[in-house]
C-alpha cells in the first residue's frame, strides 16, 4: 500500500511544537518526525492517506502560515520510503553503496522515493535534517547498475529543484566503511 508524506519546515521551535500537536488533533496521520533543525527551525514529517496528510498540512498552513518556510505533499510514496524514515528494517551491508545529498528533508524524500523506483535498490539509511545543517541524505545499496541508476533519478530531481549538494557511487565498499556507517 502506497502512503503519502507531508513536510512541514517552520521558522519557530515553539510554534513548530504547537503544530505539529495542531496536526496530530486535525485528521488521522501518523507522526514520523517532529524535531529542531538547523538552524533553528522546526520540521514535521507525517503519513497517511492523502486526503488525511493534505487535511493536516493544509490545517498548518492556515494556523501558522507566518512562521510557515516551506511545506510539501507527497502522495504515493513508496513504502520502503515510509519504512525508513521511521528508521526500521534497515536493509543488509552488502553490494554497491549510492550515496544522494541534499538541501532539504522534503527533497530528500522525493529522491529517495525516486531512486528506489528506479532501479531494484533497497535503502540502507534515509535521514533528515537532524545534525546536518539542515540538509538530507539518502544511502541505497544494490547492484552496481541499479545502484547508479537509482542516485543519477533521484539527483536528477534535486538538481531539477536546485537543492542538490552531491551524490556518489561506490561499487564495493570496504568492509571497515561497512562497519562504521
Amino acid at each position: 500500500m502506497y502512503h503519502a508524506i507531508g513536510v512541514i519546515e517552520l521558522k519557530s521551535i515553539a510554534k513548530g511544537i504547537e503544530a505539529t500537536d495542531a496536526a496530530l488533533k486535525s485528521a488521522g496521520i501518523s507522526l514520523i518526525s517532529a524535531h529542531a533543525a538547523c538552524p533553528g527551525k522546526y520540521e514535521i514529517i507525517l503519513t497517511g492517506s492523502i486526503s488525511d496528510v493534505t487535511a493536516a498540512v493544509d490545517h498548518v498552513r492556515g494556523r501558522f502560515d507566518e512562521k510557515l518556510v516551506d511545506y510539501s505533499i507527497m502522495g504515493r510514496i513508496d513504502p520502503q520510503v515510509v519504512t525508513a524514515l521511521f528508521g526500521t528494517e534497515p536493509s543488509e551491508k552488502k553490494g554497491s553503496l549510492g550515496i544522494i545529498e541534499t538541501f532539504s528533508a522534503a527533497s530528500i524524500i522525493k529522491a529517495a522515493d525516486i531512486a528506489v523506483k528506479t532501479a531494484k535498490v533497497s535503502i540502507f539509511e534515509l535521514r533528515t535534517s537532524r545534525g546536518m545543517g539542515g540538509k538530507g541524505v539518502c544511502l541505497v545499496t544494490g547492484d552496481v547498475g541499479d545502484v547508479t541508476a537509482a542516485v543519477e533519478a533521484g539527483s536528477q530531481h534535486a538538481k531539477d529543484q536546485g537543492v542538490f549538494f552531491g551524490s556518489t557511487v561506490i561499487p564495493a565498499p570496504h568492509a571497515e566503511l561497512w562497519a562504521q556507517i
